[in-house]
């Protein structure tokens, strides 16, 4: 049967299981998504509790689904962070009684390297520049001796998070997620409204974007001047211009021809759109994937986990902690040469 690694992520509102083989095969997928009411983010205290409630109906979903049992699991691989505090810490606490129940080693996995290396396996990219946006995180990577260096990044808030909150400011419903609300009502736009356009150097800005952008939603929506439809239109296509900008200076950069897309905000079909022009005019690739492996998953943790296990990077019980700061950079990536 080969190595098997069984997974557990819960960084933020969704908590999923996973479980793969060493060749990248994805034998169980399965989350459940925490969804907060219209105009509302989500709190940590209670998305701590729904991942409480969730996961061992999920785990038991798992085995069910993949018909294995935990003994034909080589490991344990849960999310060290980043992420939000409480969310790990729930998850955490049942990575490290499983692993002790079963006698597992267990594996913290770093959840952004966890979304480059689910890319990777999935769309075949090579050497890639990575754009990783979600609603934590924004950052241009490219790898290079053994780390995943950042280029450029949020200097504030991050992309999704920028979606998100502009979601709650239009009262869009949160299910399956605001971003994607957005992203649909931005088709029906017509009208551009000029933003602020914020890329300093490599790195890039959106808090003052959404300052500025909610002062207008106010202002024109009262006087009839726009519709909400023009002003998801307007957001995405500000915010996307500069992603594709700064992931375009880092191909230039590193001299490389294809960029994967990872993160929730990456099955956003605009931005591959945008980006796949920019790419192709450089006549390289774009390695882009839909929602079961950009959004936050399982079978992305148990796979980067297992390639850890394969090179000796197993976690002691006293050290499976949780961090809410964990650097992409931070990590040594001894599986790639």
């Amino acid at each position: 049967m080969g190595i098997l690694a069984i997974g557990l992520e819960g960084s933020a509102n969704k908590i999923g299981i996973g479980i793969v083989n060493e060749e990248g095969e994805i034998l169980v997928n399965i989350r459940h998504t925490y969804v907060s009411p219209p105009g509302h983010g989500f709190m940590p205290k209670e998305t701590a509790e729904h991942h409480a409630q969730h996961v061992l109906p999920l785990l038991t979903q798992a085995f069910r689904d993949s018909n294995l049992n935990p003994s034909d699991l080589s490991c344990v691989c849960y999310t060290m962070g980043p992420g939000m505090g409480a969310c790990l810490q729930t998850v955490g606490v049942v990575a490290r009684v499983i692993a002790m129940m079963w006698n597992k080693p267990i594996v913290a996995v770093n959840h952004c390297v966890a979304h480059i290396e689910m890319g990777r396996v999935v769309t075949k990219a090579d050497d890639p520049i990575v754009l990783y946006v979600s609603g934590g995180n924004t950052q241009v990577i490219s790898y290079s001796m053994q780390k995943y260096r950042i280029f450029g990044e949020t200097l504030d808030i991050a992309v999704g998070n920028c979606l998100d909150r502009f979601a709650r400011i239009l009262n869009l419903s949160n299910d399956p997620s605001p971003g994607h609300n957005i992203e649909q009502l931005a088709k029906k736009g017509s009208k551009y409204i000029p933003l602020p356009y914020a890329v300093k150097g490599m790195d890039m800005s959106f808090s003052g974007i959404l300052s500025y952008i909610e002062k207008e939603a106010k202002e024109q929506l009262a006087k009839g001047e726009c519709t909400p439809a023009d002003l998801c239109f307007s957001l995405q296509e500000t915010i996307f211009a500069m992603l594709v900008e700064v992931t375009e200076r880092a191909m230039a950069h590193c001299g490389r021809n294809q960029v994967l897309i990872v993160g929730g905000v990456g099955c956003n079909l605009r931005l591959q759109e945008m980006m796949q022009v920019m790419v192709e005019e450089r006549g390289g690739r774009l390695c882009a994937m839909d929602d079961r492996y950009c959004i936050d998953n399982g079978a992305m943790i148990a796979y980067t986990g297992l390639l850890q296990f394969k090179h000796g990077q197993i976690t002691s019980i006293q050290k499976a902690t949780c961090t809410q700061r964990y650097r992409t950079d931070h990590v040594h990536v001894v599986w790639r040469d």
